[in-house]
């Protein structure tokens, strides 16, 4: 569930597209419209939380859903819209990609809704993947220095009561881009790449969705993230060959 990206480059599509090509079915909950490019979003119209919840309850009372992968929410009522119908689903796990905004700059998540997400709708979901500004965003401080200063910002967000955090590197420097999965009775666990140069939309959208698709393939929350920064790393090794 998401928003949906005229363009193609991210949203809800490059989440459908994300799911099917690992071999699993999507169904959707469009939770807006955006009209975009791949350079700037034109514009935005949001559903109405009940839309969102209505598509929510459609879908899962259609189908055996295994999995939620939930992108773009916009406003604070869709977010405790989504909130709601999962509580009412403990059982299907959900992750969380936390969207603020577009790769253009575009904000996609109003400001009042930060603080909505982290208290009702973030402590709900089995993951929340944010990079390093999302991250600092959601901690209400200033973007990571280091990793060190990152696992400290994820440490103070887990401790809040979530379920499970994966810190994203993306945005980070250097030779190589980890990623780092912190779960409260467990070590950290490190997922390491080579970093690419250039870059793809949607790479956050990606990453979501290929955990999500594993993890209702039954595999474990740490083998999914796995299998999922692999999968996106394939994908961003075929946009610098071409």
């Amino acid at each position: 569930m998401g928003g949906s990206d005229s363009s193609g480059g991210a949203g809800i599509g490059r989440d459908i597209e994300t799911i099917s090509s690992i071999g699993v079915r999507a169904c959707l909950a469009v939770t807006a419209v955006t009209v975009q490019t791949h350079e700037a979003v034109r514009e935005i119209h949001h559903s109405s939380p009940s839309l969102v919840a209505a598509q929510m309850c459609a879908a899962l009372q259609a189908n055996e859903v295994a999995a939620i992968k939930i992108g773009m929410l916009a406003t604070a009522e869709i977010v405790v819209a989504v909130a709601a119908v999962l509580r009412d689903y403990p059982q299907v796990p959900a992750i969380l990609d936390p969207v603020l905004a577009s790769s253009s700059g575009q904000q996609l998540l109003e400001a009042s809704a930060i603080h909505v997400m982290t208290r009702d709708l973030m402590p709900v979901c089995r993951l929340v993947t944010p990079n390093l500004i999302e991250l600092a965003f959601l901690a209400g401080t200033d973007p990571a220095a280091d990793e060190n200063d990152a696992l400290r910002q994820g440490r103070e967000l887990l401790a809040t009561g979530l379920q499970a955090l994966l810190i994203k590197g993306g945005h980070a420097i250097g030779a190589r881009s980890a990623d780092i999965l912190l779960r409260f009775d467990q070590e950290p666990a490190r997922f390491d790449a080579p970093r690419l140069a250039g870059s793809v939309r949607g790479t956050g959208c990606m990453l979501a969705s290929a955990i999500a698709a594993h993890l209702a393939k039954a595999s474990p929350l740490e083998d999914s993230v796995r299998k999922g920064k692999e999968f996106v790393f394939e994908k961003l090794q075929e946009n610098a060959v071409t």
